[in-house]
């Protein structure tokens, strides 16, 4: 699922795209919203809240959408031909100038702006957020140490707590905390947690490369994750599963550079296949 700078970075493009302008196309291919038709309106801003983004039009109108595992906007100049198959289309949003395709958006609402809280009101500080602040790194602290005996990679990941990590900087802020991502909450720095958080997604909001060590070169964008060695101390990487059913993750960490708690199940079936 994309991390928080992805969405952020979409918006950033659909809003200099599409900003000011007036639709000569707007068409919405989901089942519920097939006969909308959004050409006329001005598109005012495009707006990322965590990993959701917010398209809003004049007459309080906001198209809201969840890239998940494979969506993606893309934008296109007249005639440019698209990058995707034309089937995977889901909206289509086109000016004078500019197209913007949305691409296998699985979750497409069109809602009142006024009411954009009912998809998004659950979600904790917004990390990417320009109105950050000492009160919203207190208040995801908070969130954050709410239950302490959560495991902290699970914590990162809940929107609700924290809005904008996904699984590669929860995997990468673990690493830089020393702590495995299934250490309980209470036994590391909640505050160092959403610090480095927000600074591994602000460091890669700009652009689409993804570097937590700060530097770029091929095979050093990472400590542990997806990695079979550590950048570090060049030590064995150890995959693991955090979480159950649909939020199920691939955790990597190393047992040279993070101390704490370990992946019960993956430990359990070494010691019966062992035995």
């Amino acid at each position: 699922m994309p991390e928080g700078d992805t969405v952020f970075l979409a918006c950033h493009r659909l809003h200099e795209a599409l900003a000011g302008e007036v639709l000569v196309r707007g068409e919405l291919r989901h089942p519920r919203l097939a006969e909308v038709d959004l050409a006329g309106r001005t598109v005012r801003e495009v707006r990322p809240a965590g990993k959701h983004l917010l398209i809003r039009f004049d007459g309080d109108r906001t198209l809201h959408s969840h890239l998940r595992m494979d969506g993606a906007w893309h934008v296109y100049s007249p005639g440019a031909r698209w990058r995707r198959p034309g089937h995977q289309a889901r909206a289509i949003l086109a000016t004078e100038q500019r197209s913007a395709v949305g691409f296998n958006l699985h979750d497409l609402h069109l809602l009142r702006t006024g009411d954009e809280h009912r998809l998004v009101g659950h979600l904790g500080p917004d990390l990417l957020s320009p109105d950050w602040d000492e009160p919203a790194a207190l208040e995801a602290v908070r969130r954050l140490t709410a239950d302490p005996d959560r495991e902290i990679g699970l914590a990162l990941l809940d929107q609700s707590v924290v809005a904008g990590v996904g699984n590669l900087y929860k995997t990468e802020v673990c690493f830089l905390l020393g702590s495995t991502p299934w250490t309980p909450v209470s036994e590391v720095d909640a505050a160092e947690a959403v610090r480095l958080s927000r600074e591994l997604l602000l460091r890669n909001a700009w652009h689409p490369e993804q570097s937590t060590t700060g530097d770029e070169r091929r095979g050093r964008t990472h400590w542990v994750y997806g990695r079979r060695t550590c950048l570090r101390c060049g030590g064995a990487v150890r995959r693991g599963v955090q979480g159950h059913g649909i939020e199920e993750r691939v955790a990597y960490h190393c047992p040279n550079c993070q101390r704490g708690a370990q992946d019960e199940r993956r430990a359990s079936a070494r010691r019966r296949s062992s035995g």
